[in-house]
């Protein structure tokens, strides 16, 4: 295996942290995460919450890396494929600098990006692009949530020890009532309930809902919350006032 370092894609949200964890369980040597802070709907990204990354990242005791890039307006494009593309690029020109910083440029023989860890589950849209985007700095990829079953990984989530919030949620079936629940044993039974009714996916891998993990095995400190829910109709989100390492 190449000799460089692994860079893991990190929102602080269910499926990128576990992708991270299995990937420190692996052996692989992560030495830096990265989080996109997208400005309005993202085809690409998680985007609630990103702030609390960094909370997250000091825990885990792995350097953060931040990309801001501008409004991506995915509401706005009708070629979803053109704007999945366009929010990409910040991310890659963040890694290709990343992977100058830690080497000699993006081989990860030479010492810079060995491999990337996603937490990718069932997109392709997604996947086919951070593929592409690894194939062109020269590095592996690491996916290991890609196509398993998602009430499995859900399991296995919580027989690890995560404790997840739900902070976002935008699905028939979903209401207020979801906003800062713990994703438990109950929450996932009341989940396929609502998955046979209106096709939620499990893992909400549609952007039905969005998670913070505030603990896991891998992190030194949980991550405590002073939140408010915020309902807008048909959607909401968990409106974080402040956030502290317990």
């Amino acid at each position: 295996m190449d000799t460089g370092a692994w860079v893991s894609l990190f929102s602080g949200g269910k499926d990128s942290s576990w992708a991270l964890y299995r990937a420190l369980e692996t052996g692989l040597s992560v030495e830096r995460l990265v989080t996109v802070h997208p400005e309005g709907d993202s085809y690409m990204y998680h985007v609630p919450a990103t702030d609390l990354a960094s909370l997250a990242a000091e825990s885990i005791g792995i350097p953060l890396v931040d990309v801001n890039p501008d409004d991506f307006g995915a509401d706005d494009v009708a070629d979803a494929g053109a704007q999945g593309d366009d929010e990409l690029e910040p991310l890659e020109i963040a890694l290709s600098d990343l992977a100058t910083e830690l080497g000699d440029g993006a081989n990860g023989a030479d010492g810079g990006i060995a491999g990337l860890v996603a937490g990718a589950v069932e997109s392709e849209y997604q996947t086919s692009r951070i593929e592409g985007m690894a194939d062109r700095l020269d590095a592996e990829l690491f996916a290991p949530l890609w196509q398993e079953d998602p009430r499995e990984l859900a399991d296995a989530m919580l027989d690890a020890g995560f404790e997840i919030r739900i902070v976002q949620v935008a699905a028939y079936g979903l209401d207020e009532s979801w906003l800062g629940r713990t994703l438990d044993a109950d929450a996932l039974a009341d989940l396929e309930a609502v998955h046979e009714e209106y096709g939620v996916h499990i893992l909400g891998e549609g952007g039905e809902f969005e998670t913070l993990v505030t603990d896991a095995p891998h992190m030194d400190r949980p991550i405590r919350l002073d939140a408010e829910p915020v309902w807008e109709g048909d959607r909401g989100h968990l409106d974080i006032t402040d956030a502290w390492l317990a």
